[in-house]
């Protein structure tokens, strides 16, 4: 079993309570599956989870070179020469990134409102990037980001792999047939379930 979910912003990607926050739980009414990977609380996007232990590892281990696609609304207007560091590789302290695939995009067409909204400065504009990585270490894309000088205002996880967000609306999810299935029409997707 395969399930995409469009994670909102401040959900805490665990199925056990959080003291603050909602959880997978309050969304996901299916037991025995499993997150492959983690999004941060202040990031949203694609969550993939599945009751496949092997699926799981291939999913989320960088070993396996699945490309993860971010959508990241950045401080700033940044050049192609400002995010050349970012296509090479940059050195983040603890560890050195692999090259990533980074380009100027426009503000992606049917984007839902973040709640709370961004903090927005009106000296200073916004810009939209997408980042390609392989890898996938703790706050990793938030800090390249930041490291060439374009702090990262929202982060949403588009793609892994093959599978996208497209047609999941904040807090929905759609269960997937086989790993190669691309989402079909028939495919449901449910509203999340809201604590009472």
């Amino acid at each position: 079993m395969i399930i995409l979910f469009n994670k909102p912003f401040n959900v805490v990607c665990q199925f056990s309570k959080h003291e603050v926050h909602p959880t997978l739980k309050d969304y996901i009414p299916i037991p025995g599956v499993y997150a492959a990977g983690r999004l941060d609380t202040d990031s949203e996007g694609l969550l993939i989870l599945t009751d496949d232990g092997a699926l799981q590892h291939r999913l989320s281990d960088p070993r396996h070179k699945q490309p993860k696609t971010y959508w990241v609304q950045v401080e700033g207007v940044p050049t192609e020469e400002s995010l050349a560091p970012l296509r090479q590789g940059v050195d983040l302290g603890d560890f050195v990134t692999q090259p990533a695939r980074v380009r100027v995009i426009d503000e992606p067409a049917g984007l839902w409102p973040r709640t709370p909204p961004i903090r927005e400065r009106k000296a200073i504009p916004t810009t939209w990037i997408e980042v390609i990585i392989a890898e996938g270490k703790n706050r990793q894309v938030r800090r390249m980001t930041a490291k060439v000088g374009f702090p990262t205002l929202r982060l949403i996880r588009w793609a892994v792999g093959e599978y996208t967000l497209k047609d999941i609306d904040p807090g929905a999810w759609r269960q997937i047939g086989t790993p190669v299935a691309k989402v079909s029409s028939s495919s449901t997707s449910r509203k999340p379930v809201r604590r009472s």
